[in-house]
């Protein structure tokens, strides 16, 4: 067990999950119980607010323990202070994860994170960039490989292979919000991936960073919705598949956009919900909603491709622990250009 702990630590706590007041106080320091093989004590070096996150409880009721306590930040980079027997993870090791959004989160100079979460950070990352990139790469990661069409294994980081290439190299993929944290981060995994077409939904003061990310082709969101895009020449726009990162009308123009038997994926809203008259008859292998899973392996093949130089988070701004409350406004406005982080320990 580590020694010279504090007893008690600062935390941000959300006292009444039906509104969005935070505060800054003093708990308990949280420390793993007695025999648990899974928990680790991390010491937070930088979180990242999420958008919405302090109404998930709101709304989803069913899915929180009521005995927690509602310290925010779901996603964060420490170092290990004490972990379990026979843990992968020692103590001093640099570490990243996403959290459980049921579990105590990381706005607090330390907490409990389990070992499946975990992954040593990526060694090219400082630690306010390995903050950024948990949430919005795993979701990326696992809509392209998971639950997408992609194969990761044509990654050269994990062994490049040809043949995973080759299939690739044939798969039209539409991103939309491809300038946004998990939009950009989808836009160079499929790129690394080898994937045939990146079509990418973007902004115009964002197209150059998105084409250097590895878009072929842009639909400037501005000019053009994607079923627009889509109906202007079905020959040659119809894509293999959607990652949709925005719902409402994009989500329902990537089903214009996606091709019979194709595969459309959101994280924002429910493809069906939103489903188009004009393409009632349209048959999908798969057009679903999905959430993204906290898991450490994943963010372990995420590090490679840090450490590779092929991937990397796009961040706004970090702010110091007191200014917790500038970035949660700032993420809520939904014009921050990337990752919104606050420093917790020096």
């Amino acid at each position: 067990m580590a020694t010279n702990l504090p007893q008690n630590v600062r935390a941000v706590l959300q006292p009444d999950p039906k509104v969005d007041t935070l505060i800054l106080t003093e708990t308990a320091l949280p420390m793993p119980k007695e025999g648990d093989t899974e928990e680790h004590l991390v010491q937070i070096k930088a979180t990242s607010p999420c958008l919405s996150e302090l109404t998930w409880e709101r709304y989803f009721p069913e899915a929180f323990t009521t005995d927690r306590e509602r310290v925010p930040g779901t996603e964060g980079a420490g170092v290990v202070v004490t972990a379990p027997a026979r843990s992968p993870f020692k103590p001093g090791d640099e570490v990243y994860f996403r959290n459980h959004a049921d579990r105590r989160g990381c706005l607090s100079d330390y907490t409990l994170i389990n070992k499946s979460s975990l992954a040593l950070k990526p060694k090219s990352q400082s630690w306010v960039e390995a903050a950024a990139t948990p949430l919005s790469s795993l979701t990326a990661y696992q809509g392209l490989f998971e639950h997408g069409l992609l194969n990761p294994r044509a990654i050269v980081t994990q062994g490049g292979d040809a043949k995973a290439r080759e299939a690739n190299g044939k798969v039209r993929v539409l991103i939309t919000a491809a300038s946004g944290s998990v939009g950009s981060w989808a836009v160079q995994l499929a790129a690394a991936a080898g994937a045939g077409a990146i079509v990418a939904m973007s902004g115009p003061s964002k197209v150059d960073d998105v084409r250097k990310a590895g878009a072929t082709d842009i639909i400037d969101y501005t000019k053009q919705s994607v079923a627009d895009w889509a109906a202007q020449d079905p020959s040659s726009t119809q894509c293999d598949m959607a990652l949709d990162c925005v719902g409402g009308d994009s989500l329902a123009g990537c089903w214009t956009a996606v091709r019979e038997g194709g595969v459309l994926l959101s994280v924002s809203d429910s493809p069906d919900r939103v489903r188009p008259a004009s393409v009632a008859s349209k048959k999908l292998a798969k057009a679903t909603w999905f959430l993204v899973q906290p898991r450490g392996s994943d963010l372990a093949e995420i590090a490679k491709v840090v450490d590779a130089g092929i991937g990397k988070p796009w961040i706004d701004s970090a702010v110091e622990f007191e200014d917790f409350q500038k970035a949660f406004d700032k993420v809520e406005t939904r014009h921050a250009k990337g990752k919104v982080v606050i420093k917790i320990t020096t």
